[in-house]
């Protein structure tokens, strides 16, 4: 297992089809990486206890829970990650929620989406492979 610092998470939250980004300020924070065979990451918040109920109901819908984060430093690129909420503790008057879930490999579909459009337009073997290293 590797262990880093979460510098900020968000809560991405689609509602007709506009997906909204709440900032959670942290207190601090850890994101782990399970180096399981499932590619599974833990990530912790620590939050002000403000955040309780809104958790809550996160927790109560059984629904995935998107997360941007931004892992170390606040200038890396921000990670996505599909979670689920598998744990809320309150902590000395602030609270900790504990989520697991996989990270989305962003580039890995950015490269899917390509190839699959160069396919679509009718190319195929070195031509494709060809106009594949021209696209990206």
């Amino acid at each position: 297992m590797k262990t880093f610092k979460l510098s900020s998470l968000k809560v991405i939250d689609n509602v007709q089809s506009d997906m909204l980004q709440q900032d959670i300020p942290l207190l601090d924070g850890l994101i782990i990486n399970r180096e399981d065979d499932q590619n599974r990451w833990v990530v912790e918040a620590y939050l002000e206890q403000s955040y309780d109920d809104f958790f809550q109901d996160l927790r109560r819908s059984n629904e995935e829970v998107l997360l941007q984060v931004k892992i170390t430093k606040e200038t890396n690129e921000p990670a996505i990650f599909i979670t689920s909420i598998i744990g809320i503790n309150e902590i000395g008057g602030q609270i900790n929620v504990i989520f697991m879930g996989t990270i989305v490999d962003q580039h890995k579909e950015i490269v899917e989406k390509k190839l699959k459009a160069l396919i679509d337009e009718g190319y195929q073997g070195q031509l494709l492979l060809q106009k594949f290293k021209e696209e990206v």
